[in-house]
């Protein structure tokens, strides 16, 4: 695999302009007085889809080869991918078949659904989602859509970044929620070879640290299906592709706990009256906490999503 360019992040933001909106970045002084600093949401709660998760599902569902596309996509999801997928499959005219965890969030599978998916569902704890959606792709002749692990899932998500940047130029610092590492690294790269000097941290929940214990071991660690609310952030282990850039590219990763992240996703709602979702939150709820270096006066922070429901704030 070539590594990643900067170019190929600006391709897939040509790519998928008809597809993706452009996200708001909005202010709070009242956080920056609890942060230290001068922050920037950009807001991917407000992306089509809820999540930034349609950068990567767009770029990835229009650079399969045009012969191969009507034969449909496979994507295995906790929600955001899945529904993401499933937008642009509907927008394409193909068909899509989402496997999606039994326990995942409701909203997230009916508005899946709701785009016209086929819907399979499976047991976190005992079956392999990957072996499911494989299956899928090879009795259909389907093309799987990883959510995080390939170039072109990776381009489409650095995305984001690339829009930060282009409104706030003079970030000095840039902060990411951490899944399997895909909107981490595209980002991370954008934002290195547009602004050399910025400083981009991860943020992981307590439960969920696989990135942080791995970077610290220096090779890819697994651990035990994380138990946390933030549900797109139940990754158990960085992927192949994602985690040697994130080994470049990220300076360090903070850990939130479930109950700093819902004090975050109340601040967000009732302050800046933005409703995120808990794996979108751990961003502000890291800042809010003081678990980011001090130093940094310009501060991005990508808020990831916005599917959740009120019980959860």
């Amino acid at each position: 695999m070539s590594e990643i360019q900067l170019s190929d992040i600006q391709a897939a933001a040509e790519r998928t302009r008809s597809l993706v909106r452009r996200t708001p970045v909005f202010t709070s002084r009242t956080f920056d007085q609890l942060a230290g600093a001068r922050v920037f949401f950009k807001c991917e709660n407000f992306q089509r889809g809820g999540a930034f998760k349609i950068r990567g599902a767009s770029n990835f569902v229009l650079s399969i080869p045009a012969a191969d596309r009507p034969r449909g996509v496979v994507a295995f999801s906790s929600g955001n991918h899945g529904q993401a997928v499933a937008i642009v499959a509907e927008e394409v005219g193909i068909p899509a078949t989402i496997v999606m965890p039994a326990d995942a969030p409701a909203l997230k599978i009916a508005a899946t659904r709701g785009h016209g998916a086929r819907i399979v569902t499976y047991d976190r704890a005992t079956e392999d989602r990957e072996a499911i959606a494989r299956r899928i792709a090879d009795e259909t002749r389907a093309t799987v859509v990883p959510p995080y692990d390939h170039p072109w899932t990776i381009t489409g998500q650095g995305t984001a970044a690339l829009e930060l940047l282009d409104e706030i130029p003079d970030l000095d610092a840039l902060v990411v929620p951490i899944g399997g590492g895909g909107l981490i690294s595209g980002c991370s790269i954008a934002a290195h070879s547009i602004r050399p000097g910025i400083r981009v941290f991860g943020v992981e929940p307590e439960q969920g640290n696989d990135t942080l214990l791995s970077l610290r071991a220096g090779e890819r660690i697994a651990i035990p299906l994380p138990e946390t609310i933030a549900d797109g952030l139940r990754s158990a282990q960085p992927g192949a592709i994602t985690f040697p850039i994130v080994q470049k590219h990220v300076a360090d990763i903070a850990l939130v706990s479930d109950a700093e992240i819902r004090d975050a996703m109340r601040f967000l709602l009732l302050r800046m009256k933005i409703l995120v979702e808990p794996s979108g939150a751990v961003t502000a709820a890291a800042l809010m906490q003081h678990k980011i270096p001090a130093g940094p006066a310009r501060v991005g922070v990508i808020l990831s999503g916005g599917n959740t429901g009120l019980d959860l704030t």
